[in-house]
């Protein structure tokens, strides 16, 4: 059963930009980032849910009603700065920060950028770094049939098609795609061509316990950047998911859960 969520806006950036934060559960503060193809909710948020208070923003321009925001973001700093100003509004100070591929690169960010804001970080499959012996695959400009396979290590798997599943009324399933491709755009903006934006030289400054998971079989990001990661981030480790692609919290739900969950120290 999906957890029910309320939304609530916060004003940053002098006003010209409104985040969007999905909220739900209750208990201390979650805040979890979307990967790029935009704001979304799985079972992997449900369990969060059911120990902490979840707040997922949307990034700009992901937000149905509002597309416009991206143009207000030039570059990834705006966007640190942007998500830093809105969750000091919400007084969320010494949350949990969980990101998500895009949202893990703009999690690491946050976390070098303001250390001791947070906890604790996990970081799950995060964009961010490069080495051009293991080139990150360029998710956006991959036909649709084939990006099943770039983000599942079994595409035809259940938890895959669940993910991919697009409505059954046509207009929907075109407003749907439409938002995908806007939401990869706004996204985009601040990792294309390359995902790197010198993340790695600022690692060094996450001071909060981090976590990295990844899935063994990621064919979008290899896993060999969790090792990279880790020699990054002084207090962290990492732990691979077997039989998983690039989103392990569908993919392997309870296999990522018993490891984010351990570490959280929730039962």
């Amino acid at each position: 059963m999906t957890t029910r969520t309320t939304d609530r806006t916060v004003s940053t950036w002098n006003g010209e930009v409104t985040l969007t934060f999905r909220v739900a559960g209750s208990g201390p503060a979650l805040v979890y980032l979307h990967p790029a193809a935009g704001p979304g909710w799985d079972p992997f948020l449900d369990l969060l849910a059911g120990h902490y208070t979840v707040y997922a923003p949307e990034f700009p321009g992901t937000t149905p009603g509002d597309p416009h925001a991206i143009h207000r973001i030039d570059t990834l700093w705006d966007a640190v700065l942007i998500y830093e100003q809105a969750l000091r509004e919400l007084g969320v100070e010494g949350a949990v920060l969980v990101g998500q591929s895009f949202g893990g690169m703009l999690a690491a960010e946050l976390a070098a950028a303001y250390p001791g804001m947070f906890s604790r970080v996990v970081l799950l499959d995060p964009i961010g770094l490069w080495d051009d012996e293991h080139p990150v695959a360029n998710w956006m400009t991959t036909p649709a049939p084939a990006l099943p396979a770039l983000l599942f290590a079994d595409p035809a798997g259940p938890a895959a098609q669940a993910m991919l599943a697009m409505p059954d009324d046509p207009e929907a399933v075109i407003l749907a795609q439409a938002q995908l491709v806007w939401n990869m755009g706004a996204t985009g903006k601040l990792c294309w061509p390359i995902p790197d934006r010198g993340l790695r030289k600022r690692l060094h400054r996450i001071s909060a316990p981090t976590l990295i998971v990844w899935g063994e079989d990621d064919a979008l990001v290899s896993s060999f950047y969790a090792d990279e990661f880790v020699r990054g981030i002084a207090d962290s480790r990492a732990v691979i998911i077997p039989d998983c692609g690039h989103i392990p919290q569908v993919e392997q739900t309870e296999a990522t859960w018993d490891v984010v969950s351990s570490f959280l120290g929730i039962g």
